[in-house]
């Protein structure tokens, strides 16, 4: 008896209890229940139930995953790096083409003001130029209204001109021109070639042009008796532009050209004269 006081109770045993429904019918009901399979079951919920309701024993947690952690901590660090070097890379850039767009300013406010200057310079120039022109049409003017050709001659802008009535030889008609404070006619141009056509009516003129003159005699050039360049010239054939026999030239010819006289065995030829001053 003894031993089973202190021997291991079964905890794994069964009850069986009886239960007697209420009413008129009434009905005994049988049912057996385990109350424990053992007693590891017992300490396993025991220890469960403390867990939950926050006792002494606690719940272990799955270990926490660091690696995504650290990788986005990295890739949090190389956008930072990217950003950093973009905002230096866009500083250098600013400032370089800011250095560039300064030097470009600075050149061009060189040029303009070298250009200004260049055309403050013309302008005084040109005002000086003006000028000048305004005083010596002035005087022209001035020079025209006071100047009256005298009797028996003919104004032709700014000069006046004579056509003698008597003939006489290249040589003595220079010499009657000079004696009236003139010169043979000197034609520069087309309005004054046909002046003096229209002034030479009848026959030929002499006019202030002859073959040069050196110490060897007559040359093939032709010039104006004040040293002129022969320009225009109104020759009426193209031979009178060779002076092989030619020595002094005389206007008009029908066509109101010039013609050239010939020299035969030092003979003289007489002609009016038209003189100009």
């Amino acid at each position: 008896m003894s031993s089973d006081i202190y021997a291991k109770p079964d905890l794994s045993s069964k009850v069986r209890y009886n239960r007697k429904e209420q009413g008129d019918g009434a009905e005994w009901e049988e049912r057996e229940v385990d109350i424990y399979e053992n007693a590891e079951r017992i300490r396993e919920d025991h220890t469960d139930c403390q867990s939950l309701h926050g006792g002494p024993s606690t719940l272990k947690h799955p270990p926490v995953q660091q690696r995504p952690f650290r990788a986005a901590l990295l890739g949090l660090g190389v956008v930072s790096l990217l950003m950093v070097a973009g905002i230096i890379t866009l500083s250098i850039c600013y400032i370089s083409v800011r250095s560039r767009i300064q030097t470009e300013v600075r050149k061009l406010q060189e040029e303009i003001a070298v250009n200004y200057s260049q055309l403050q310079s013309s302008y005084k120039t040109l005002r000086k130029n003006h000028s000048h022109l305004q005083d010596e049409v002035k005087k022209m003017e001035e020079k025209i209204e006071g100047k009256w050709c005298p009797g028996g001659w003919r104004r032709f802008r700014c000069s006046c001109y004579f056509k003698s009535i008597e003939k006489k030889t290249w040589d003595q008609s220079r010499r009657e021109c000079q004696n009236r404070g003139a010169e043979l006619v000197i034609i520069n141009s087309k309005e004054e070639q046909e002046f003096v056509t229209e002034l030479n009516e009848n026959g030929e003129s002499w006019i202030g042009l002859r073959r040069k003159w050196n110490n060897q005699g007559y040359t093939r050039e032709w010039e104006w008796v004040d040293g002129s360049p022969l320009t225009p010239t109104f020759w009426a054939t193209e031979e009178l532009k060779d002076p092989k026999y030619w020595y002094y030239a005389a206007c008009c010819d029908p066509q109101g050209k010039w013609t050239g006289s010939v020299n035969y065995n030092n003979g003289y030829i007489y002609k009016n004269w038209i003189c100009e001053k």
